[in-house]
This record gives structure tokens, C-alpha cells and sequence, in this order.
């Protein structure tokens, strides 16, 4: 029986335990949405980074003019960088062809689990569709939500719950209680809903999570 695990949070995941899983990195708000729009802007690829001097150093290992760092601290840019880490920010004309070094509070520190794992995949709203393809493929799933300052944040349960939704609802998959509570808390915000209604419900409950509120507390709404 294929097997799919939700963390609400990275701190309870050791490396060794991701061994030879399919993991997917889930931080909504917003750094593993930002890679997925700078991958479909023409990146070559996306070098996540745990620290600022880190990512400096890879940025500079790099040839010259294929970097673009990115990144936040506490939410805002960080001076000298070139971009945040908003999506909207990672448009073709500055992204194509070239290399993303990036470093965020969350995201990229999540990422630093999986790095034994088979196969690390990042989890959008966005990329919903292309990673629930994937990963129905599989046998043993690791769904990782980055959370906020050690918090869990819902809008990364709710993208976990999506996945699960689309890929291990049924009886053929053996789920991890965190698993479950993921998958009802999507139940709740997808029951009954059309695309409209659905769209209005996702963008009410981001608005209203740590993670949105976080944002608008910036001037990010």
C-alpha cells in the first residue's frame, strides 16, 4: 500500500527519515510559489540557500551575469539582493536564462530536510495540477509545510490537504494522521464550492492565515 505522510511543520523530519521518498516542500506564502513562477519565467533552476552569506557566495560562484538573488528576511527584501520574494516579481524579462540563488525565512530551510530524499519537489497553488501528477505516481510521499517562525501556517495545511485530496482520498493509500487533518481542512474550504466560489474561499482563508496576515501587517496585501 502506497504510503503519504503530511508534517505540518519541518522540525519533526530527519533527513535519514526522508530517505528514498518523493518529497514535496510546501510554503505558500510565499517562497515555494515564487520558485514555481520563476522556473516558468525561463530559470534554469533555483539554487535555495540557508543563509544570506550563503547565497551571496553561491550568487558569486556563479558566471558572471547568470545570477539573480532573491530572497527575504522577516518578509522584506534583502538590501543588495535583486529581487523579494514575491512572484510577481520574477517575470521573464529578469528571469530567463538565468540562475535563482535564493534564501527566505521558511522556505528554503525547509528544504534542508529533504536532502536525502529520492526526489524534492516544490508545492504551489500554483503548480497544484503538475505535482499531484506526479506524486500519484509514487509509493512513499512526504508532503513538508514550511510553516512560519516554528508555527504551523494554514495556508500550507490547506495546500497539503489539496494534494491529498487529489492524489490518496480513497482507501488505497495509508495516511498519517497529519495527513488527515490536512485533507479536512481542504474538505472544508472545497465542499460544495464552484471554481468561482472556490477561488473566493482559497483567497479569503490565505487573507486570514498567519502567513497573509503577516503579509498585509507589511503592506504586501
Amino acid at each position: 500500500m502506497p504510503k503519504l505522510r503530511v508534517h505540518l511543520l519541518p522540525e519533526g523530519v530527519t533527513t535519514d527519515d526522508m530517505a528514498g521518498s518523493t518529497c514535496v516542500v510546501i510554503d505558500v506564502l510565499r517562497a515555494t510559489t515564487t520558485m514555481v513562477y520563476a522556473l516558468a519565467a525561463g530559470a534554469l533552476g533555483v539554487i535555495p540557500c540557508l543563509t544570506i552569506e550563503d547565497a551571496r557566495q553561491r550568487a558569486t560562484a556563479l558566471p558572471a551575469g547568470q545570477a539573480v538573488l532573491g530572497g527575504e528576511r522577516g518578509g522584506l527584501a534583502i538590501p543588495g539582493f535583486d529581487l523579494g520574494n514575491s512572484p510577481g516579481e520574477y517575470t521573464p524579462d529578469v528571469m530567463a536564462g538565468k540562475m535563482l540563488v535564493l534564501t527566505t525565512t521558511n522556505g528554503t530551510r525547509a528544504l534542508g530536510h529533504c536532502r536525502h530524499a529520492r526526489e524534492v519537489l516544490i508545492g504551489a497553488f500554483a503548480n497544484l495540477s503538475a505535482v499531484g501528477d506526479v506524486v500519484a505516481a509514487g509509493s512513499r510521499i512526504d508532503l513538508i509545510c514550511a510553516g512560519t517562525d516554528g508555527q504551523i501556517t494554514r495556508e500550507d495545511v490547506l495546500l497539503a490537504g489539496a494534494i491529498v485530496a487529489r492524489v490518496a482520498a480513497d482507501d488505497s493509500w495509508k495516511l498519517n494522521d497529519e495527513a488527515a487533518i490536512a485533507l479536512d481542512a481542504w474538505a472544508k474550504i472545497a465542499a460544495h464550492a464552484t471554481a468561482k466560489k472556490l477561488e473566493r474561499r482559497l483567497v479569503e482563508a490565505l487573507r486570514a492565515s498567519r502567513g497573509g496576515r503577516n503579509l498585509i501587517g507589511i503592506g504586501m496585501d
